[in-house]
């Protein structure tokens, strides 16, 4: 039988910690919080449910992940985000795994909740996240966007957990639009820096190609209400994004 450490970042994560945390009872042999110095109640959470904190200036998901896999008393770890719960089919699986694992790394199928609602079409679900593995055939990439766990052996197969990895996102159509705007300058930057840009046809089409794909090809409008909104914001998300790509490239070759 391996041993897990699951590992979760924080930076005041009071209002999901608790819940996160109570999910991995009977799946963690070490629960490690690496922390960003919160200032609210974060750290007392963590400790009350049995985790060893550490403090450490954010730098980056995946850095921020990789120290916290560096500090880890096992190989095997769990990586999950504060606003994460695993649910008792999933916590099943890795069970599993832990008695005789297939595979040196794991995929898990996550559900999101957006305003209180499920959402299980749009694109949204089911949203493979890579979050169990064995930290000596692999590592985090960093991206300004996303970061993304990469094996040393890209030979290696990434096996499929059954049972949903919760995900509590998104409280209000307000904190979505805060993201948009943080995740497309991020993209944009990181476009730019590579020497990409964005045709006009890129920016008025994008946005038309997006709504139609998810709220019709990807069954959006199943998820009422709901769905038409994330996929109007997705809409506007890809004019956001492609609009500072060409705006920013530009003022850059004009420098």
């Amino acid at each position: 039988m391996v041993r897990i450490s699951v590992i979760v970042i924080t930076y005041n994560e009071e209002k999901h910690l608790a819940r996160c945390l109570a999910s991995v009872s009977g799946i963690a042999d070490e629960i490690l919080v690496v922390d960003s110095h919160s200032t609210d109640a974060t750290a007392t959470i963590a400790v009350s449910y049995g985790a060893r904190v550490v403090q450490h200036v954010f730098e980056g998901y995946a850095r921020q992940k990789n120290y916290g896999t560096s500090l880890a008393a096992n190989d095997w770890i769990l990586s999950l985000d504060a606003d994460e719960e695993v649910t008792p089919a999933l916590r099943e699986s890795i069970l599993r795994v832990k008695q005789a694992p297939a595979h040196h790394v794991y995929k898990m199928p996550r559900m999101t909740s957006y305003c209180s609602k499920w959402i299980k079409h749009a694109g949204w679900y089911p949203d493979h996240q890579t979050r169990l593995y064995d930290r000596t055939k692999g590592a985090w990439q960093d991206k300004k966007v996303h970061e993304y766990w990469k094996a040393h052996n890209e030979a290696d197969r990434t096996g499929l957990l059954a049972g949903d990895l919760l995900h509590y996102s998104f409280d209000s159509i307000s904190q979505h639009l805060r993201k948009i705007e943080r995740y497309t300058e991020l993209a944009a930057q990181d476009a730019v820096e590579r020497g990409k840009t964005a045709s006009v046809l890129k920016v008025i089409f994008s946005p038309f190609w997006h709504f139609v794909s998810e709220y019709f090809v990807k069954l959006g409008f199943l998820d009422g209400f709901h769905g038409f909104v994330i996929c109007r914001l997705s809409a506007y998300a890809a004019f956001a994004k492609y609009s500072k790509i060409r705006m920013y490239s530009k003022q850059r070759r004009e420098k």
